[in-house]
């Protein structure tokens, strides 16, 4: 089993491992999955070689996180000490957007019916039929990055989710369980939700949101696309 390291410190953006196969055991590579992509980077041999990262991924026991290296790059033999490093300003960006993303979930309380996290950008299908407003939307999403609020997180037991439901905000995404334990992500006095992703410590590390689209997809889904500032 991998140890995810980024789910205790998203901020970690290298770690030491040993190779087994083709996957450090703990890593702080965020695998794709739950709408966010998987970190890209490298691995960093003893000698200075690099290996390129071009995805993360779980295996299909999603337990063990794999790096998928560039294609036609020399892999370094099962037992190499290695530095994991990931491509900083491409997690930030997600980290960033990942929060943002939250924050809109507040703004509009209506159950997630999909969702997309990118670089700096991204959206949330909302089971909605009522018309939006893209002006009061920014508006209020902006107004809760700029409270900086604290952005934390605590586990609680797959039991304890079960029985309150009613913290899991997506309908088509479903938290990570099975290991006996759920991370919540708190963002204090706002919002609280079981999520795997990398988040920012403080909502002001958003910046400015701009709301670039709101899309009727079908009669009661609402697909609003946000983007951010260049931090």
């Amino acid at each position: 089993m991998t140890e995810p390291l980024f789910r205790s410190d998203s901020y970690l953006r290298d770690a030491p491992a040993k190779v087994a196969f083709a996957e450090p055991r703990g890593t702080v590579f965020y695998p794709q999955g739950g709408g966010q992509g998987g970190d890209q980077g490298s691995l960093i041999l003893d000698g200075g070689e690099t290996v390129a990262i071009v995805n993360t991924v779980y295996d299909s026991d999603r337990k063990t996180i794999l790096h998928v290296p560039a294609e036609g790059a020399a892999l370094p033999a099962p037992g190499a000490s290695v530095v994991a490093r990931i491509d900083w300003s491409r997690r930030y960006g997600r980290m960033r957007a990942h929060t943002a993303l939250h924050l809109l979930s507040v703004v509009l309380p209506y159950p997630v019916t999909g969702g997309a996290v990118g670089e700096g950008e991204g959206r949330l299908d909302f089971d909605c039929e009522a018309l939006l407003d893209k002006a009061e939307v920014e508006r209020k999403l902006n107004e809760l990055i700029a409270l900086d609020a604290p952005v934390t997180h605590r586990w609680i037991t797959d039991e304890e989710l079960e029985a309150n439901p009613a913290l899991v905000k997506t309908m088509s995404v479903k938290p990570p369980t099975g290991t006996g334990r759920v991370r919540l992500v708190a963002i204090e006095n706002l919002d609280l939700q079981p999520c795997g992703g990398t988040h920012v410590a403080r909502t002001g590390e958003i910046g400015r949101a701009s709301v670039t689209q709101i899309e009727k997809k079908g009669r009661i889904n609402r697909r609003v696309r946000i983007a951010l500032d260049a931090s």
